[in-house]
């Protein structure tokens, strides 16, 4: 593979969108790169194999396969509108990696489809910290051909890609309920780490002992030490986006007459942590904060 048979772009470059746009250029995929906040761009332009454009439409005209990570349904919708991809030149693919509502989804590949334009909808699994090292995982949905335009680059951005299938909504679904179960994860890490502290057991310890068998997967393996040791920065993914995600899972349930009982519980939860500023700008793990709080022990 070299930069030169491999260009691609990159359209969004918050702390997940920088690290994937890197880890193509790492891989040897010239990247063209754009944000709504141009410095963002040139910084990463600095990279041998990244040049910065000034729009979206600059990026679709200059390369085949066009990658994204906007913030959510909103922002996807307002910037891939019919007036963007109306420009658009034929035989173009939009791979979007945000985490969106499977409506949202649907629209965006119908809008695509009426301008004859590609559209994968490819969310990623895994934090931040991770991107750059290739750790991501990828769901992917969408029309076949455009799954396969895409193919190389998603296979370079990380371990594994599932492909679910042509239509779009079931990546955006798969999606939602593996961050569901996190966020689960985190608050049954809280409360268990709330409990053995009330005893004066070392939530450290306790961790080890509880993911060197039961819960040796990744969530509590990397969850587990960041809550028992309140170590929340770096922030890896946003308390905002939690609370965000979670909204999500909630409203895919409720289209599909699905009861999740935990949600309720979780949402207040978030909703606090959002709105302490001890704690809204921490990793997401920092909720657990909450709990410690509510139980009389000591939080950051």
């Amino acid at each position: 593979m070299t930069a030169a048979t491999h260009p691609i772009a990159f359209l969004g470059l918050g702390a997940m969108g920088a690290g994937m746009a890197t880890r193509l250029a790492d891989q040897g995929f010239a990247v063209t790169v754009w944000n709504r906040s141009p410095a963002a761009a040139h910084e990463l332009a600095s990279h041998v194999s990244v040049t910065a454009c000034d729009s979206p439409t600059a990026a679709f005209e200059s390369v085949t396969v066009v990658h994204s990570m906007l913030a959510d349904d909103a922002a996807l919708l307002a910037v891939f509108d019919d007036e963007l991809l109306a420009s658009v030149p034929a035989g173009r693919v939009h791979v979007n990696h945000a985490t969106i509502s499977p409506a949202a989804a649907r629209e965006l590949a119908d809008r695509h489809a009426r301008h004859g334009v590609g559209y994968v909808q490819a969310p990623v699994l895994g934090r931040s910290t991770i991107v750059t090292s290739g750790g991501l995982l990828v769901v992917a949905s969408g029309d076949p051909d455009a799954v396969a335009a895409a193919q190389a680059s998603l296979e370079a951005l990380g371990q594994q890609t599932w492909n679910l299938g042509d239509d779009v909504a079931m990546a955006a679904i798969v999606k939602i309920a593996v961050n569901y179960s996190l966020i689960s994860a985190l608050q049954s890490i809280a409360e268990s780490v709330s409990l053995v502290e009330s005893a004066g057991i070392d939530s450290e310890e306790f961790v080890r002992i509880l993911t060197h068998t039961a819960f040796s997967g990744a969530a509590h393996k990397g969850y587990g030490p960041l809550i028992a040791a309140q170590r929340y920065e770096p922030v890896g993914f946003a308390m905002s986006l939690g609370l965000k995600d979670l909204g999500l899972a909630e409203s895919a349930a409720a289209e599909r007459g699905v009861t999740l009982p935990l949600a309720p519980v979780l949402h207040e939860l978030f909703e606090a942590a959002v709105s302490d500023p001890a704690l809204s700008e921490l990793d997401w793990s920092a909720v657990a904060e909450i709990t410690r709080r509510r139980s009389g022990l000591t939080t950051p």
